[in-house]
């Protein structure tokens, strides 16, 4: 069993930066890719980064590309989503994610392990 807890979500202007947190615990190693979901009210659960663990490769949703980075620190089991030029449309909550098989990235389904998730808002 793998847990997730985020954070670093908060309210900025648009144009502002954000970091968020996932640390991540238990049986850690067993998972593959992370990734960061977000959801509006109203729309359906997107992916917007991910991060192959082994390999640190890294891939976006094309909204956000040259604006957030995903990044992990092994040590401290933790994957960072750091955002950028922060835009209205950013608006959501965040959700880490964890997991062990083969999908394409960005599908929610192919996940095991969720985190609480964290809002974001963006105001213009």
């Amino acid at each position: 069993q793998v847990q997730l807890v985020e954070s670093g979500g908060g309210s900025v202007q648009a144009g502002g930066s954000l970091r968020l947190s996932c640390v991540a615990s238990g049986y850690t190693y067993s998972s593959n890719l992370m990734a960061w979901f977000r959801q509006a009210p109203g729309k359906e659960r997107e992916g917007v980064a991910g991060i192959y663990i082994i390999s640190s490769r890294t891939y976006y949703v094309d909204s956000v590309k040259g604006r957030f980075t995903i990044s992990q620190d092994s040590a401290k089991n933790t994957v960072y989503l750091q955002m950028n030029s922060l835009k209205p449309e950013d608006t959501a909550t965040y959700y880490c994610a964890a997991r062990t098989g083969t999908a394409l990235w960005y599908s929610p389904g192919s996940y095991n392990y969720w985190g609480q998730g964290t809002q974001v808002t963006v105001s213009s």
